[in-house]
């Protein structure tokens, strides 16, 4: 069972209510060209935000990731757990960007790349 400090949906949900005023949330940074996705803080690797059918998904999903990140599927399949290195934030341009640095930005009205 998924712990507070592991990636999985509670974590998802606790961050969305978190930052669910800011930028560090999808329906408020889409229109910045930010994209939902996740970084491995251990290989740098970031990932989109894919549906279980591997099609973009427009808020942070699990289902979508490789199973090299997933440590945890329930009886359906869908992932439960991932591993405890990835952060869920935002890509844009190839550059990853954490919640807070989408809110951030988003704040100051920026909808330039750094």
């Amino acid at each position: 069972m998924a712990t507070a400090g592991v990636m999985g949906k509670r974590r998802l949900e606790r961050e969305n209510q978190a930052y669910g005023a800011t930028g560090g949330v999808s329906q408020h940074n889409r229109c910045f060209g930010f994209r939902p996705a996740f970084k491995d803080g251990e290989t740098g690797a970031i990932y989109p935000s894919l549906n279980a059918s591997g099609s973009p998904c427009p808020f942070h999903c699990l289902d979508g990731l490789p199973a090299e990140v997933v440590t945890e599927r329930g009886t359906g399949g869908q992932v439960v757990c991932v591993k405890p290195t990835l952060e869920a934030g935002f890509e844009r341009e190839g550059e990853f960007f954490t919640r807070a640095q989408a809110a951030e930005l988003v704040a100051r009205g920026e909808n330039e790349t750094r």
